[in-house]
């Protein structure tokens, strides 16, 4: 049981509107969450009194698990699938069938049903936070207590309103006050341009920068520090112009927007946060790791808290191999994909190839000779290594291990799984099938230095660019004598080399070491698609990864990305039907 959380019971509020956009939206969860029943009722004038406050706002941030799912979630995993850092996995094609139609670019409906789901599943949260907030505007605004949760709500709008974007790029912002039935059905996704829907989420972000403190009693608050590092994402995406509307195509880099980044990446804003020792202590359940110095703001999960699951982690149940003799049904889903396991490769400085895009596909194999970055063990599990570093549980190319007979190869996910013998402390059977307690982070300190970099890079400070990537990877070299995979090359034979950035580098360069280093170090996060996308890169980076790994991965013949078309989720189908009108399709003849 965690101290000093959020605690995302589920409240009632009772004699206010409720409000919904495209149809459907304010309809029940399914499964699991049936059983989670409301705690409490709450009336139009107790809203108003600090006092309640806080009750008011526990639905809202419920929202950022209640309506988690394996299939549709907020983690997102699922949909960086259509990146080069893994596949979908599963059993077959027909496992999860519409993610691997979408892992390929191929044939992807406006029909589908998960784009439907995680768009209703997203307002609905949209509409938690609008409800809240209407009830903040009506209470004392003088009340410091006041200001500062509506901050926190702001700061969790933007968060819903970001993460859509980042989906399906045209959508419509609940972001106004007292918002009626008329007008949830008349907004459009066409209100603000690409550049202005961007300066929407800034907007929130801003406000709820001014007023949130430096620290918070209660973990899963956000923070001063978690609002700057949440503008400084925004700012690095609204800084790749794409205002083509007819396109997906980068137009311009603007100065001013990476001037925003730098500003908000500076140190003095995160004097009490730093890296981990070791990286995967980022990835621990335990009281002890979780809410770390690195973790800047977490989504919040625990267990025994008077509902019947818990506020458990059920997002990543899909993710869980197939564990012999703990877990046989493990369904296997997110591979890491040997493209990514080869981007771990070093030379003999101890650095990546950055340009080196192999003509065939080749497994890493425990005992090669080849060099490689030691975050590749916190990332994947790789065959004749420990699964979670227990060697209870040794990965193993077999069929014992694989759902797929090894269509997706044997490589298996770290970062969101639980070492099996935390069970019934840390992970837990939920209809066999697995959910854990751990917290997923959202914006680590690692993550604030390489957007920093990127600025700087992109600014033409290569010098000051290349001192944070060096920063990154300064823990990475301490991994080989002090960290969970230390002694990997005495026990299982694998060989670290990892080096620093020394010598004079262009911009060009600059940049390709800096997208490197966040492949590297953000892997597995649900980070990769979007950044390839906010680069420009997409079209370039996934085409060559569907030539080289098609050789082996059969599965992947015949995959293209269409560039101006599969950048961005298509507007569901029905939605587009509910909006009356009022919505514009994403560009690509949908």
């Amino acid at each position: 049981m965690k101290k000093n959380l959020i605690k995302y019971a589920t409240y009632v509020l009772t004699a206010l509107p409720l409000g919904g956009v495209g149809g459907g939206l304010l309809t029940s969860c399914s499964g699991f969450l049936d059983e989670q029943v409301p705690q409490a009722t709450l009336t139009q004038d107790e809203v108003k009194k600090p006092e309640y406050i806080d009750n008011v706002l526990i639905s809202a941030y419920a929202g950022l698990l209640s309506i988690e799912d394996m299939n549709s979630s907020f983690s997102l995993w699922n949909y960086d699938t259509r990146s080069d850092d893994a596949y979908v996995g599963g059993s077959n094609p027909s496992d999860g069938e519409p993610f691997h139609i979408l892992e390929k670019h191929a044939t992807v409906m406006t029909t589908d049903w998960p784009y439907n789901d995680i768009w209703n599943r997203f307002y609905k949260y949209l509409s938690r936070i609008s409800l809240s907030l209407d009830m903040l505007a009506v209470a004392d605004q003088s009340n410091t207590v006041i200001q500062q949760r509506t901050a926190e709500m702001k700061f969790l709008r933007a968060y819903g309103h970001f993460q859509l974007k980042r989906l399906f790029k045209k959508i419509p912002f609940v972001n106004k006050l007292n918002m009626q039935e008329d007008d949830y059905n008349n907004l459009t996704n066409t209100e603000y341009t690409n550049d202005e829907g961007w300066q929407q989420i800034i907007n929130d972000l801003e406000d709820a920068y001014a007023v949130l403190p430096v620290t918070q009693t209660d973990k899963g608050r956000p923070t001063k520090a978690a609002c700057a590092a949440f503008l400084a994402k925004v700012y690095l995406y609204k800084a790749y112009r794409q205002d083509d509307a007819n396109t997906n195509q980068v137009t311009s880099i603007n100065d001013a927007d990476l001037q925003k980044v730098v500003e908000y990446t500076a140190p003095a804003l995160y004097a009490d946060y730093g890296l981990e020792n070791d990286l995967h202590n980022n990835f621990r359940p335990e009281e002890q790791y979780e809410n770390g110095k690195e973790s800047i703001w977490a989504i919040q999960y625990s267990k025994n808290d008077g509902t019947v699951y818990g506020n458990l982690n059920f997002s990543y149940r899909l993710i869980v191999p197939c564990i012999p003799k703990v877990h046989d049904a493990g369904c296997d889903f997110y591979k890491p994909s040997v493209n990514l396991v080869n981007a771990y490769r070093t030379n003999s400085d101890g650095l990546p190839y950055l340009d080196n895009v192999p003509a065939t596909v080749t497994d890493y194999e425990v005992g090669s000779a080849q060099t490689v970055d030691p975050r590749l063990f916190v990332t994947v599990g790789v065959p004749g290594t420990p699964y979670m570093f227990n060697p209870s549980y040794m990965v193993a190319k077999t069929n014992t291990w694989s759902r797929s007979g090894g269509m997706y190869g044997y490589y298996v996910s770290l970062k969101q799984n639980v070492d099996p013998a935390l069970t019934d402390s840390y992970l837990f059977v939920c209809d066999n099938q697995w959910a854990s307690s751990m917290n997923r982070i959202v914006f680590r300190y690692a993550d604030v230095l390489l957007m920093r970099a990127e600025a700087l890079a992109q600014l033409g400070q290569t010098t000051e660019a290349i001192a944070l990537v060096n920063q990154v990877r300064s823990r990475a070299m301490a991994m080989t004598t002090n960290s969970v995979v230390a002694n990997y090359p005495n026990k299982y034979g694998v060989h670290y080399a990892i080096g620093k950035y020394n010598g004079t580098y262009s911009k060009d360069e600059t940049m390709k070491i800096v997208k490197m280093e966040r492949r590297l170090e953000l892997a597995m996060e649900s980070e990769r698609f979007f950044d390839l996308v906010r680069w420009g890169d997409a079209a370039t980076v996934i085409n060559r990864f569907y030539t080289t790994e098609s050789e082996k991965m059969n599965f992947l013949s015949g995959s293209l990305f269409t560039a101006n078309k599969n950048e961005y989720l298509p507007i569901p189908d029905d939605q587009m039907k509910a909006a009356n009108g009022h919505y514009t399709q994403n560009c690509g003849q949908w």
